[in-house]
């Protein structure tokens, strides 16, 4: 199907985020929020954008950064990107994540063209974020591709006030609030989350008793971004098709 492509900017407490949305040119169709890497809204994370949302999806996919970047800001696959988006995902304060993943979610809600069901998608920085957006009682599936940080809790910083002790994220920790199903996909050769990682967070997931489903693909960190040796296009189009499948029965449906 033909799709559109435009810019929303949108409130957050930290001020405002430029939006990417991707939509269907007709109809009503459900919503997605989209969650890129660290590097943020790059060519390989606005393709997979147009793809999901030519399989009838409106996709939302922000800018996470924008408190720390210009709008508009794509940092680039190099060591100096990579080091800048690093720094930035635990810079960041933790509330700060939740209070845009609220607006997206609001923004899709509301918006004429969607049908208020709702999901999240995303890998690395962005499948963590998509699994902590998870927490919103709205969303009713999300995709989680190699999601760093969350068998650890290091992702955003916290306030005295707010953290109760903690430096990191208690996203795993509150993995039981989730109502929506969940699909996660890991690259056994992925350093960020060797196999002890893995276990932690299906451990997690097994004590709360959540309803999920589990993939593990012989490939690196990073394998669904059609840019770089770690790419695997075959891995890329079966772990889509995991993705819209969940997403057919979840929200079509």
């Amino acid at each position: 199907m033909n799709i559109s492509e435009s810019t929303v900017t949108l409130p957050t407490a930290t001020g405002p985020m430029q939006v990417a949305v991707f939509r269907p040119t007709t109809g009503r169709w459900p919503g997605v929020v989209l969650y890129s890497e660290i590097f943020q809204l790059t060519a390989p994370i606005r393709r997979t954008c147009a793809v999901l949302a030519g399989h009838g999806f409106v996709i939302a996919a922000p800018e996470v950064y924008h408190e720390l970047e210009a709008p508009g800001s794509v940092l680039g696959y190099t060591p100096e990107g990579s080091a800048r988006g690093n720094a930035h995902k635990v810079a960041k304060e933790l509330s700060s994540y939740d209070s845009d993943a609220a607006s997206c979610i609001d923004f899709l809600v509301g918006d004429a063209g969607c049908t208020g069901a709702v999901g999240t998608f995303g890998m690395c920085l962005g499948g963590h974020l998509a699994f902590r957006a998870a927490l919103d009682r709205r969303v009713r599936a999300a995709a989680c591709f190699y999601p760093t940080d969350l068998h650890q809790g290091s992702l955003g910083r916290c306030r005295p006030e707010a953290a109760g002790g903690r430096t990191g994220d208690d996203t795993l920790a509150r993995c039981g609030e989730i109502v929506g199903e969940l699909l996660l996909v890991f690259g056994r050769q992925d350093p960020h989350i060797p196999l002890a990682g893995r276990r932690t967070i299906q451990a997690a997931l097994e004590a709360a008793a959540r309803n999920y489903t589990w993939h593990e693909f012989n490939a690196a960190h990073a394998f669904l971004r059609d840019e770089g040796n770690r790419y695997d296009p075959q891995l890329q189009r079966l772990g889509l098709e995991l993705v819209l499948d969940c997403f057919q029965r979840r929200l079509h449906g």
